[in-house]
């Protein structure tokens, strides 16, 4: 017994001390380290409502400026320089309150001055911005509730405000008193002071081009420190010289790889690469309503053009993968996407069978194309004249002549085939491209809603009373659930309609060098989302003592 208790005791006392092992050493992130990135283009203003159309401005503002809200992969606003904000019941007006702690780089503090500054500039025909941009804010008042808070208010209710309100904020107590005409050339451009993770450093010029850029991690920035203190960015002419700089070790990373440089960037062992969904979608539209078509109107037969197109192969040997297979209008990974719709796959022996059961037969007379009551199978594809959509046209032309749709291309460029083919509904089938960059909302009312059909983007004139009625509903509404559904229903139809061929989403790669650590990208609503985490990379790390990992052993 005496053996037993001093047994028992031993193994409580154990039970009472951690049980030690020796772990092997590990890695933390050291703050420092210089960060260097080739970018194609070269910037011109560095100036938040003067950078749409060029996307290396973009790019740099996206690491110099905050906005009052920004978006994650799903297309979910956070907060930036707001911590908070409210939207009344009616959904016309926005309440916002901006962060104590924001402060722009030189120290003065961000106020709701600065935001209503900024929006005004987007209001005034001076200021080159898209014409539907300056529109919708000249439909927006702004008012200042005190320093730090401030109210939009909207004609009509519109959930997809947010969107609006990610672009980057200027500095009134600088700029204020500058005309907007006197801002498109005034040395802030290219000396800007922003209120977000890094600040300006220096330009680098020779023979009077701006070769580089520097910029250095802001100590009093209101977010999480950025681990790198110097983001070193240099201006190239073409992707093939941004890559061989990084090759040649000139660069840390290259801001983009296309699809015909993706394989030499792959074959290069210190280059991880990134790839992830750009906001657009690639589709075919057909004229739904052009007279001399009727059998656009029949969606068997829509069915069968789509069942024809072999999409995966576009994508693998036309698109080098650098693409997702697309069974919708709305985005993947989006809050809105609904997965459960049907889809139509690669068939082109069902495909035939559609046409045939639609009363389209090869007619006595001989001829290519099969025929119905006079009707032939034949229409005209109008698309972008460029190389790749000249190869995607192709193949899809080939792929319908196997069913016995006979198609012609047109080669037509873009802003003609904007002009003259798809807003005068002149067109009988065009391949195009849907840009939705910088629009982290779904909402898909431009496109498909019957008020669009006449004068608006619903270019394939689809006439669905119970579609444009989720649109309009899902438009209105602040319940994040209740638009869901929404657009669940919406894609439901679509799938269920087809009323236009959606054929892949193309991605985007990235480029870093495999000594730079903590790079994560996800789908994106821009290229210069690349830079979301940017204040968890880092490029060296530090061994930690030899750590003690402890357990309390249970009894």
């Amino acid at each position: 017994m005496f053996l037993a208790l001093i047994a028992i005791g031993v193994l409580l006392f154990s039970q009472d001390q951690p049980l030690v092992s020796q772990g092997e050493p590990l890695d933390q992130p050291v703050v420092g380290g210089v960060y260097s990135e080739a970018l194609v283009g070269s910037p011109v203003r560095l100036n938040p409502v003067l950078d749409f159309y060029n996307q290396v401005d973009f790019d740099l503002n996206r690491l110099i400026y905050s906005g009052l809200v920004r978006f994650d992969d799903r297309g979910l606003p956070h907060g930036e320089l707001a911590d908070s904000w409210g939207i009344a019941k009616d959904g016309r007006s926005y309440s916002f309150s901006i962060r104590p702690n924001a402060f722009w780089h030189d120290g003065a503090p961000v106020t709701s001055a600065d935001v209503i500054f900024t929006i005004g500039l987007l209001k005034d025909e001076a200021i080159p911005i898209p014409p539907d941009l300056r529109a919708f804010w000249q439909q927006v008042e702004v008012v200042a509730l005190d320093d730090k808070t401030l109210q939009f208010r909207l004609a009509e209710a519109f959930s997809p405000f947010l969107d609006y309100l990610a672009i980057g904020i200027l500095p009134s107590h600088l700029l204020g008193s500058l005309s907007p005409g006197e801002l498109i050339d005034a040395p802030f451009n290219l000396q800007p002071v922003g209120s977000g993770p890094y600040r300006f450093q220096s330009l680098e010029v020779s023979e009077d081009q701006i070769t580089g850029i520097l910029l250095q991690a802001s100590s009093n920035y209101y977010g999480e420190q950025p681990f790198i203190q110097e983001l070193h960015f240099l201006f190239f002419p073409d992707a093939e010289t941004a890559l061989s700089a990084f090759e040649q070790g000139e660069v840390m990373g290259v801001g983009h790889i296309p699809t015909d440089l993706i394989g030499r960037a792959l074959a290069n062992e210190e280059m991880q690469i990134f790839t992830g969904r750009l906001p657009k979608l690639n589709l075919v539209y057909l004229n739904l309503d052009n007279k001399d078509l009727p059998f656009f109107k029949d969606l068997e037969v829509r069915r069968a053009l789509l069942m024809a197109v072999n999409r995966d192969w576009i994508i693998n040997h036309l698109l080098g993968g650098q693409a997702i297979l697309a069974n919708g209008p709305i985005f993947p990974e989006n809050w809105a996407f609904y997965g459960g719709g049907s889809r139509v796959a690669f068939d082109p022996d069902q495909a035939l069978e559609l046409i045939k059961k639609a009363g389209y037969t090869i007619p006595a007379a001989g001829g290519r194309s099969r025929e119905k009551d006079g009707v032939r199978l034949e229409f005209e594809l109008a698309y972008p004249d460029q190389p790749s959509y000249a190869a995607i046209a192709e193949k899809i032309q080939q792929d319908w002549q196997r069913i016995g749709v006979i198609v012609t291309l047109k080669a037509v460029p873009y802003a003609e085939l904007l002009e003259k083919y798809l807003q005068p509904r002149t067109y009988q089938a065009a391949l195009v491209e849907l840009d939705l960059s910088r629009s982290p909302d779904p909402d898909p009312y431009p496109f498909w809603h019957q008020a669009q059909i006449t004068s608006g983007q619903n270019y394939a004139q689809w006439d669905d009373r119970q579609v444009s009625e989720y649109l309009e509903q899902a438009r209105v509404l602040d319940d994040l659930n209740e638009r869901s559904r929404r657009y669940r229903n919406f894609q439901v139809r679509f799938a269920t309609e087809i009323p236009a061929l959606t054929l892949f989403y193309p991605t985007y790669s990235y480029g870093v060098d495999r000594s730079v650590f903590g790079v994560s990208m996800g789908p994106l609503h821009d290229p210069s989302d690349r830079f979301n985490n940017v204040t968890s990379w880092y490029l060296q790390t530090a061994p930690k003592a030899q750590l003690l990992v402890t357990e309390t052993a249970q009894p």
